[in-house]
């Protein structure tokens, strides 16, 4: 053996015997990471904030044999709670595919809830004033749905793009006017005439999205997959979608590599607000069957979190989209034999967050530990 080979055993005998609080460590970035480890830190996340949220629900009351009966096999094997499910995913699907698009850009779009309530607005002016005939309706109402949730996602994108605005709080911002403007409406002039309650008048049968197998609207989760097809086409195969990995991976490079970044940023934007407005219109003329003042809450925060989870990847966005759904069903199913509160399922959305946001840090930096040369 030589004596360099020597050397080096000798430092590793004497490393092994640091007294464990004795070791040095330092905190460096990794050059790559492979996906299967990937997907296995990912998933250790999940389980962990599952973990955390299965304690809480024990602690609240929920009985620790009952959490997996409630959570996946009524979930699942009921039918109706399984078209439950699939009709709550569909609107979630469209929110996390938008923000998945949005997030690929590096544009943080936290105003999906804003886009989708002008969404629901534009769908509800084309009933109130009977604009096109009946036969083309419903499909206007859509077109009109997309064009003004693009139109309220422009505002941060331009904010960000001219004046470098942070689109954070642009967008975030935003939410509270959509809200308002909502509420002025429904409280005000779009108010329905017959009971007087906050919602507008009831949508015509030609202006509600078809419901088959029961009262699940099967257009609405065919609209869903359709949305992801396409986005899972736009982001993998397209060259726009070629120039979103430029604009994600480092956008000075990819601005000095001739790369139109600021068009891509719009692009991703305003397909953003799109969806998101298309997810207004599912909403409200698929389940509510009128304009409502709260129909858009908690989509926004459910799609940040589908775009986390499935690390903006359209087709993945839909997946996790039905996961999340039967969260929100069985997070109902709980609130009536257990009295949860719904707050409890979003807390639960928010501990799987923070899960994932800190996956994140695992996958970009590792420790290494420093050999010591005194073996001490």
């Amino acid at each position: 053996m030589t004596e360099a080979a020597l050397g080096a055993t000798a430092a590793e005998a004497r490393a092994k015997h640091v007294p464990l609080f004795a070791r040095r460590y330092t905190l460096e970035l990794r050059q790559q990471m492979g996906l299967p480890r990937q997907a296995l830190i990912l998933a250790l996340a999940v389980v962990v904030g599952l973990a955390i949220s299965a304690a809480i629900l024990v602690a609240a009351g929920v009985p620790a044999n009952e959490l997996l009966n409630e959570f996946v096999m009524q979930t699942l094997v009921d039918r109706q709670s399984l078209l439950a499910v699939l009709f709550q995913a569909a609107p979630m699907i469209l929110v996390g595919i938008g923000a998945a698009i949005a997030f690929r850009a590096r544009f943080w779009n936290l105003g999906l809830e804003g886009q989708m309530i002008f969404g629901a607005i534009g769908a509800t002016a084309v009933s109130m004033f009977d604009i096109g005939p009946a036969a083309l309706r419903l499909p206007l109402m859509g077109a009109v749905a997309m064009a003004l949730g693009m139109l309220w996602a422009l505002a941060p994108a331009l904010l960000k793009l001219r004046l470098a605005v942070n689109e954070i709080i642009a967008s975030l911002m935003l939410n509270y006017v959509a809200a308002n403007f909502l509420l002025h409406l429904v409280y005000g002039a779009w108010k329905d005439p017959k009971d007087a309650f906050p919602y507008s008048p009831q949508f015509r049968a030609f202006e509600r999205l078809p419901e088959w197998f029961g009262n699940v609207s099967t257009a609405a989760i065919g609209l869903a997959v359709l949305a992801a097809l396409l986005a899972t086409w736009f982001t993998g195969l397209s060259r726009a979608g070629l120039y979103l990995r430029f604009v994600d991976a480092n956008p000075r490079v990819a601005r000095a590599l001739g790369v139109p970044v600021a068009r891509m940023v719009l692009t991703a934007v305003l397909l953003s607000g799109a969806l998101a407005g298309l997810a207004g219109f599912v909403v409200v003329t698929g389940q509510e069957g009128r304009l409502t003042q709260a129909f858009y809450v908690g989509y926004g925060f459910s799609g940040i979190l589908i775009a986390f989870l499935a690390r903006n990847n359209p087709l993945a966005a839909s997946v996790v989209a039905v996961l999340i759904a039967m969260l929100f069903v069985a997070g109902r199913n709980l609130q009536v034999f257990y009295q949860i509160p719904f707050a409890m399922v979003q807390l639960i959305q928010a501990i799987l967050v923070i899960c994932v946001a800190s996956s994140d840090f695992f996958i970009r930096h590792r420790l290494r530990r420093i050999a010591s040369a005194q073996g001490t």
